[in-house]
């Protein structure tokens, strides 16, 4: 019997799934695409010497946006690298953890503060070494948005 062009369309969408699925030897899991987010993530910088404020938010794509206190701003799209860097850190647990976390209040001269919004999750901390360490996964997120958003 010969097959049908509908038979062999259907034989193919069956599978095509299979195509690509996992086998011994892959890449492993961490390899894999980070997780989407669909909310921007913002970033807010103040305090120091001269009372900086400067806000960094990342849509969803990657499209920065840096605006001070002034009001003057900068644009920029992350690299495919950093963005993915950026949906793992804002999807990790810890950030979750670390917004819940109380934290005792310090109080520095010409200090830094940060405040990461990502969705409703807020988390944040005073850049006052050595009595403090900041939150691993905030600090992460600070790091790589404030490197790459100059």
């Amino acid at each position: 019997m010969r097959a049908t062009p509908v038979a062999a369309t259907l034989l193919a969408a069956l599978l095509t799934p299979l195509a690509g699925c996992a086998q011994a030897g892959d890449a492993p899991a961490s390899d894999s695409p980070a997780p989407a987010i669909d909310v921007p993530v913002v970033l807010t910088k103040s305090g120091g010497f001269v009372g900086l404020e400067d806000t960094v938010t990342v849509q969803p794509d990657g499209r920065w946006t840096r605006v001070d206190r002034a009001g003057a701003s900068r644009t920029g799209r992350l690299s495919d690298a950093d963005l993915d860097r950026l949906r793992q850190l804002a999807t990790d647990s810890r950030l979750t953890a670390e917004a819940t976390a109380t934290v005792p209040a310090t109080i520095c001269a010409d200090a830094f503060s940060y405040r990461l919004t990502v969705g409703a999750t807020t988390t944040g901390y005073v850049d006052c070494p050595p009595e403090a360490t900041p939150p691993p996964a905030t600090a992460a997120v600070v790091d790589l948005l404030t490197r790459v958003t100059g």
